[in-house]
């Protein structure tokens, strides 16, 4: 039986030229079992921001083409959306892209004897973060990160 991480990488592999045709991003894909069922959800980015329709018109082209492939087995949810404020960080791309952006990282494993950070993202080199904390800069390498996202102030 194929596992949830296999079907994410294949909608990733279905998803990812429909999402790019549209000058969209795919930021995310994400199946897992809630209260209502197995959900798969999309994260998609442009400059910009999306729109409802960009969400209805991914969503359609997406389902028709795993629907195709038989991907996923059995019943589920899709959804397709905009990353939000806290958008979240994958790979090194995004990391530079963001570079000099506020944001929150969570790691495996303990640095400076703390697991979570939140600060300014001064740099992304080598598989490295460099983020600026109250008390200087802290290197965290991107094979330690569980999860990372932009970070807001309001």
């Amino acid at each position: 039986m194929i596992d949830d991480r296999e079907i994410e990488a294949k909608v990733r592999e279905i998803g990812e030229p429909i999402v790019r045709f549209e000058g969209m991003e795919l930021v995310d894909v994400e199946y897992r079992r809630e209260q209502r069922g197995r959900v798969l959800r999309l994260i998609i980015d442009r400059e910009g921001g999306v729109t409802l329709d960009d969400c209805t018109s991914i969503s359609r082209e997406v389902e028709k083409n795993l629907d195709i492939e038989g991907i996923p087995p059995g019943p589920y949810t899709l959804e397709v959306s905009s990353p939000g404020l806290n958008r979240p960080l994958k790979g090194e791309a995004d990391f530079r892209r963001f570079t000099n952006r506020r944001i929150k990282v969570r790691t495996a494993v303990p640095i400076e004897k703390r697991k979570t950070f939140t600060g300014k993202l001064v740099a992304c080199h080598d598989g490295v973060l460099d983020i600026e904390l109250e008390k200087g800069i802290t290197r965290i390498p991107l094979d330690h990160i569980v999860k990372a996202n932009l970070e807001y102030d309001f």
